[in-house]
């Protein structure tokens, strides 16, 4: 390949549109040794001896035990560049963080949310992950635009006519010339105007660049349901403490009570000693929901951009709310028009079937511009303006397979994409078919534990009022108060999976950084 591109680059010099200044080298003008058929019958030696090279070069490249002949084109990967994986451990970080500042500031679901889309790790990543991919995009560009440069010399020659085969000029008797001044200084440009494999690669890029920026929302829409979710354990964990110091002050007074009735002599020791053990597990209670709020407040705060030192308290308690209204059918067709992750699966499809015409147009000719325009001379008073100009035509004959194994490779490429765009639309409808399940499953389950809290909280009041009327023991009452215990964890449990149930179907329908907090219950 490289023998027939300087047969080109030689019919360019030979025929091509060329102007000199041979008084910088000391030539005369007027030499007819350069006119007429001299030069082309030098060129058309020179073209058959080229012409021999590149078929005995062919013959040899196709020999065994011999390598193939390489191009001189750099070598360009046909892989897309995908964008790569985030784990879901980079969603749980941050950078960025926000000063802090004093007291105690006030956050809600949307103030989290939007924090965590300033300052979140996994999404910084992401954003970084898409301008890589716009650079990617203006390097493939650059194949097609002009390359422009410039450069300037100044050095001192002695040249031998006779080793160029010049006859010596009338009056010389040695066909050493020089030392001599040359002064070279020009602008030279390079354009490419046919490259069908170049063009398919710029619009593959364009399509990755999609990719990427649907990737982008992707993350948004992840970051929404981890700080959402973050969010809601938080406020599940301040329900717990909530709920804990309640019954500790139940069972404070429930041991004031049997001590009294102890002293009246209405009551036996034990039931003292039952209720103080009871108030002791209460208390224990309250420290492990205070610790368990404390840690779950420094994970949200990393997780939003806020100094793990900030004070702040969370304004949305999230209460229990039914779903909107929802229709499967149109839900679905929804998030195959709008869920980011399929939208750049589709894209990715697109990118892989440009590569595979990038592949083929490998086979095509490729045709470039040359020119260069400046002044040249032994100095400055006798430069004179030159130029170059000139066009060429390089046409693949062999590459030793490898524009078919590219072919192969993208193949290859476009299938698995495809097969995996086919695997997403299957996985979309079950994701939102499962979150939906979830949902309609959790509704019942809040309804179930709230009437389990009406009962126990009713159990729990004629206990007391049986034990203080002497007619029981502080055991009924204990047991009574573990039963609150119990519905109001099984309540507090029920609706923070019912509230990332509805988080999880807004992420299923790619609706979640939209419309969170319809899908919560809020406005």
């Amino acid at each position: 390949m490289w023998n027939f591109y300087l047969c080109g680059k030689l019919c360019n010099w030979l025929y091509g549109g060329k102007q000199m200044n041979l008084k910088a080298w000391g030539r005369a003008s007027n030499d007819g040794n350069l006119k007429g058929k001299p030069v082309k019958k030098r060129a058309e030696e020179v073209l058959f001896g080229a012409f021999l090279l590149l078929i005995a070069s062919v013959a040899s490249a196709q020999l065994p035990g011999q390598s193939a002949n390489k191009s001189i084109q750099p070598e360009q990967s046909n892989a897309p560049p995908q964008v790569q994986s985030l784990t879901l451990g980079a969603f749980n970080g941050s950078a960025n963080l926000d000063k802090p500042v004093a007291g105690e500031i006030p956050i809600s679901i949307l103030d989290a949310i939007d924090r965590g889309i300033r300052h979140n790790l996994g999404l910084l990543l992401s954003q970084e992950q898409s301008a890589s991919a716009r650079a990617q995009y203006r390097r493939s560009l650059s194949a097609l635009l002009p390359n422009i440069s410039g450069r300037a010399s100044d050095s001192i020659q002695q040249i031998n006519l006779a080793a160029f085969g010049i006859p010596l000029p009338a009056g010389l008797t040695s066909p050493v010339i020089g030392p001599f001044n040359v002064i070279d200084a020009r602008a030279a440009m390079s354009q490419t105007f046919l490259d069908f494999s170049a063009m398919n690669r710029v619009h593959e890029a364009a399509e990755n660049e999609k990719t990427a920026k649907f990737t982008l929302q992707d993350a948004r829409e992840l970051v929404v349901l981890v700080v959402g979710n973050q969010y809601l354990l938080t406020v599940a964990a301040a329900s717990r403490l909530d709920t804990a110091n309640a019954q500790l002050d139940t069972a404070k007074t429930i041991f004031e009570q049997a001590q009294d009735q102890k002293r009246a002599g209405v009551s036996a020791g034990i039931d003292v000693l039952r209720a103080q053990v009871q108030m002791q597990t209460q208390q224990q209670r309250v420290l492990a929901a205070q610790n368990q709020l404390q840690q779950r407040k420094l994970s949200f705060a990393r997780i939003i951009g806020l100094p793990v030192s900030q004070q702040f308290r969370l304004t949305d308690t999230v209460p229990y709310a039914p779903l909107p209204p929802f229709n499967l059918e149109e839900s679905l067709a929804r998030a195959y028009q709008e869920r980011p992750e399929y939208l750049a699966a589709e894209s990715r499809v697109r990118s892989a079937e440009l590569a595979l015409k990038a592949s083929k147009a490998e086979h095509l000719p490729t045709g470039e511009i040359n020119g260069d325009f400046g002044v040249l001379g032994r100095n400055i008073n006798s430069a004179e303006n030159t130029y170059t100009i000139s066009a060429g035509i390089r046409i693949p004959i062999f590459q030793g397979g490898r524009a078919q194994a590219d072919i192969a490779q993208s193949e290859s490429d476009l299938r698995q994409s495809r097969l995996q765009l086919e695997d997403l639309h299957n996985q979309v409808e079950q994701e939102v078919r499962s979150a939906l399940l979830d949902v309609q499953t959790t509704n019942e389950q809040v309804l179930v534990a709230k009437q389990s809290i009406d009962l126990a909280g009713e159990t729990l009041k004629q206990a007391q009022d049986r034990f203080k009327a002497g007619v029981s023991g502080s055991l009924d009452v204990v047991q009574a108060q573990e039963s609150v215990a119990t519905a109001n964890e099984t309540y507090i449990e029920a609706l923070y999976s019912n509230n990332v149930a509805k988080l999880t179907l807004a992420r299923a329908l790619g609706v979640a950084e939209k419309q969170t907090k319809a899908f919560l219950g809020g406005k």
